[in-house]
């Protein structure tokens, strides 16, 4: 099969045209013949967590690729749920070998989306844009910060709001009836942003974000806030912008509450949030993940929320587009057509 390597020596994505197809080696696994793969930040930033990867797992054929979308070809002995041909989207497990980015993939079969009910209505070419960004995005608004009704909050900061996750958080946030929706995006992207739903955008390559985000809320901060980028000391900004027991959810770095000024007297409260950690805590975290992902794709199918900007690619591109990502100047989503479906 025809598939994407990474080359952790030389730190390059290598296109493979006769890598061995992969078997089902956990009575939980399902052989998925993969049409189209997302590709995520995660993907690109391989190099940063490859040398995490247990020991005991196979590195010289790594196939990188978290999100795809395509047909069943083969069920493990434990699968119950699932039979060949059923057409399913997955975010991955990363510490896998076998990702969406080569013709056929290995997942587990307790973390699969059906897309077969809504097949005609959400094509799976949008479907594959979105579990790593639009499924983290639903979980942390509704899993950690709760704004699906249960708490109500006049304002939300959303750093990174031109990027995959910031993209689907500002449309779930106007999904959810917050009414001021304050992001962060260099200028050139402003539109871009405002076009999603947010009421107010801030430079933060030319702007003060905190001093942006205490005049429109007229001194009071934000009751929540959710930092998508990650970069140096972007938590402490995030955490400056919050007001009184304000909540923040952090997703790239581990949360430092000693770093973020007056985080006590505020009463501040803080979430950490890793998609991922769906395949590696039991059964109830695999039940929180296809739960945010059935639950994000019927907000697809409803239209509540788009996939505004997305560029597909050929599989021969997909390393280049890997690398440009690490540069973190993105906008919108990246698929890239594996094998077997016309986009």
């Amino acid at each position: 099969m025809r598939g994407l390597r990474y080359q952790s020596d030389k730190d390059e994505f290598v296109l493979v045209r006769a890598l061995p197809i992969p078997t089902v080696v956990k009575g939980y696994d399902v052989l998925i013949k993969i049409w189209i793969a997302g590709l995520n930040p995660v993907d690109a930033k391989i190099d940063q967590w490859f040398s995490a990867i247990p020991p005991n797992v196979p590195k010289s054929m790594w196939v990188p690729g978290v999100d795809g979308v395509g047909e069943i070809a083969k069920v493990g002995s434990a699968v119950v749920d699932w039979k060949v041909g059923d057409t399913v989207l997955y975010h991955g497990d990363m510490f896998r070998p076998t990702g969406s980015l080569a013709e056929y993939a290995v997942q587990d079969s307790r973390t699969l989306v059906d897309l077969g009910g809504i097949h005609n209505r959400v094509s799976p070419s949008i479907a594959a844009a979105t579990p790593c960004a639009g499924w983290t995005a639903y979980r942390a608004l509704v899993d950690k910060l709760q704004l699906d009704g249960t708490k109500k909050h006049d304002s939300i900061l959303i750093l990174g709001g031109a990027g995959g996750v910031g993209g689907f958080a500002i449309q779930l946030a106007k999904h959810f009836g917050v009414p001021t929706i304050i992001a962060t995006a260099s200028t050139a992207k402003h539109d871009y942003v405002r076009m999603l739903g947010a009421t107010h955008v801030i430079d933060y390559l030319t702007e003060n974000v905190v001093q942006k985000v205490m005049g429109i809320t007229k001194q009071q901060g934000v009751p929540v806030a959710l930092d998508t980028v990650g970069l140096v000391d972007n938590d402490v900004l995030a955490a400056s912008c919050l007001g009184y027991e304000g909540q923040m959810v952090e997703l790239v770095v581990t949360v430092r509450p000693e770093q973020y000024p007056d985080a006590f007297i505020k009463g501040l409260s803080f979430h950490q949030l890793s998609l991922g950690s769906g395949h590696r805590n039991g059964a109830k975290a695999q039940k929180d993940l296809v739960r945010a992902g059935t639950a994000f794709t019927k907000l697809l199918e409803n239209g509540s929320v788009l996939v505004p900007k997305y560029k597909c690619i050929a599989l021969e591109d997909a390393g280049r587009a890997l690398k440009e990502m690490r540069k973190q100047r993105t906008t919108g989503k990246i698929i890239v057509r594996v094998a077997g479906m016309s986009v």
